[in-house]
């Protein structure tokens, strides 16, 4: 009797690193619910705190490589690869997309590769050296699947990609753990936090890229105005300057820099309004998150978050780097509870609509079905 485990196939990711953030989320979850395949994970680098929510029968592997060019990742890559023999091989971002050269020494592995953001060097696609590795590399890739209509359009319209081989598919979102339940603060919050006040938040990695300064300065010019606090959920390499910002402005009172938490669904449903200041996205995990919570979202008017907030209906849109455009919708969504809740009621519905996960999961699975002819 031949084993059942082993007639599923074998599906490689190979990802940069299994730190924190939306391109991990992601492939968590599709893994967890994705019993029809096989599933193993390749670090480029290193793996990191996510790998402790990955199902228990995938394997992790770290190739440790070093800073640079390192030409020795592709050996082991290779060696690796030709031990597990994968029937699919998918890349995540710019950095693992050159690992695909390996496919001209496995001509029968299909070979996806997924485009989730900009990357920091190139926010808006038009760095010369990343264009020529991608245009390269197109005619080994068999199908590309991006978050975004925004990024799919690049593929097609500057990498010039045949739109038979793009697949865009929208992340999808728990709407289960991410619920609009009645709105209740997290007790360890500082005691400003609580009581009558309206708590502005956003969740992410302290990054440049996700330019919290901004967010912190339009909040300045309102907070005299209104009983508003901000939470800032997340670290990253830009805490510091962001503190210092703070200080500043003169208003460490009413911010609180959280750090990284586990607790975001209970720290969503304690916020009133959920901001997202972006330089660059590809689609946003915390916007979706923040829409199944029910709450009103300000987003930047860059990559996919368009897409997600539509402008007066979910959500508000705002030019990039706009701290005063920020500040007025700041106060539009403070000075009026219930055009702010009619917005969170929209978002939320439009979420059980569109972004279940068990949605972008039959996609995916469809692209690999799709490849391999499976029925």
């Amino acid at each position: 009797m031949r084993n059942k485990h082993a007639e599923r196939p074998l599906v490689v990711h190979v990802i940069f690193e299994l730190g924190t953030g939306g391109l991990e989320n992601g492939l968590v979850n599709i893994i967890n619910r994705m019993p029809a395949y096989r599933h193993a994970i390749v670090c480029l680098t290193h793996s990191g705190i996510f790998a402790e929510r990955i199902t228990a029968d995938v394997d992790i592997y770290e190739l440790h490589k070093k800073p640079g060019h390192d030409l020795g990742v592709f050996w082991r890559l290779w060696r690796l690869l030709t031990r597990l023999r994968p029937a699919i091989v998918h890349t995540r971002n710019l950095a693992p997309l050159e690992t695909q050269i390996l496919g001209l020494l496995m001509p029968r592995v299909k070979r996806v590769h997924g485009e989730h953001g900009r990357d920091m060097d190139d926010l808006d696609g038009s760095n010369p050296r990343y264009r020529f590795l991608r245009r390269l590399l197109r005619p080994l890739i068999h199908r590309y699947i991006t978050v975004s209509e925004d990024l799919a359009s690049y593929l097609r319209c500057i990498i010039r990609v045949p739109e038979a081989k793009i697949r865009q598919i929208y992340n999808g979102v728990d709407t289960c753990k991410f619920s609009a339940v009645s709105k209740a603060r997290v007790d360890d919050l500082p005691g400003s936090f609580q009581g009558d006040v309206k708590i502005i938040g956003t969740v992410g990695r302290l990054a440049a890229v996700k330019d919290q300064p901004t967010l912190v300065r339009a909040f300045a010019k309102i907070c005299a105005d209104y009983p508003a606090r901000l939470l800032l959920v997340g670290d990253g390499p830009k805490r510091g300057e962001l503190e210092n910002t703070i200080a500043e402005l003169a208003i460490g009172d009413k911010v609180y820099l959280a750090g990284d938490r586990t607790d975001v669904p209970a720290l969503l449903s304690s916020m009133d309004v959920f901001v997202l200041p972006s330089l660059a996205e590809g689609i946003s995990n915390t916007i979706l998150e923040a829409m199944a919570s029910g709450l009103p979202v300000i987003a930047t008017d860059t990559g996919g978050n368009p897409e997600l907030v539509r402008d007066g209906e979910n959500g508000l849109l705002v030019p990039v780097g706009d701290d005063d455009a920020l500040a007025l919708a700041l106060a539009k969504l403070l000075a009026s509870d219930g055009l702010a809740r009619q917005m969170g009621e929209r978002g939320r519905w439009r979420v059980l609509q569109e972004f279940d996960w068990s949605r972008t999961v039959a996609r995916y699975q469809g692209v690999y079905d799709e490849l391999l002819e499976r029925t």
